[in-house]
C-alpha cells in the first residue's frame, strides 16, 4: 500500500532523464562536388536545408525541455 505524504507535502514532479534525451544532431553539409550542377530538383543543398530548417527547430523544442540553471 502506498504511503501518505504528510500535510503540506508535494511530490516532485518527475524530471526528465537527460540521458534519454540527446541532443539532436546537425546535418552534413554537402560537399561542393555533391552537387550534380544539372538544375534537378531537389538539389542535395535544397535537402540540406530543409534539414537544416528541422534541425533548428528540434534544437529549439530540446533547449525549451532543458532545466534552467
Amino acid at each position: 500500500m502506498p504511503q501518505a505524504l504528510p500535510k503540506g507535502k508535494l511530490r516532485a514532479k518527475p524530471q526528465p532523464d537527460l540521458l534519454d534525451d540527446p541532443a539532436p544532431v546537425p546535418p552534413v553539409r554537402p560537399g561542393l562536388d555533391d552537387c550534380c550542377h544539372s538544375g534537378c530538383h531537389p538539389c542535395v543543398f535544397d535537402l540540406y536545408d530543409e534539414a537544416l530548417e528541422r534541425y533548428h527547430v528540434a534544437l529549439a523544442e530540446w533547449q525549451a525541455r532543458r532545466p534552467r540553471p
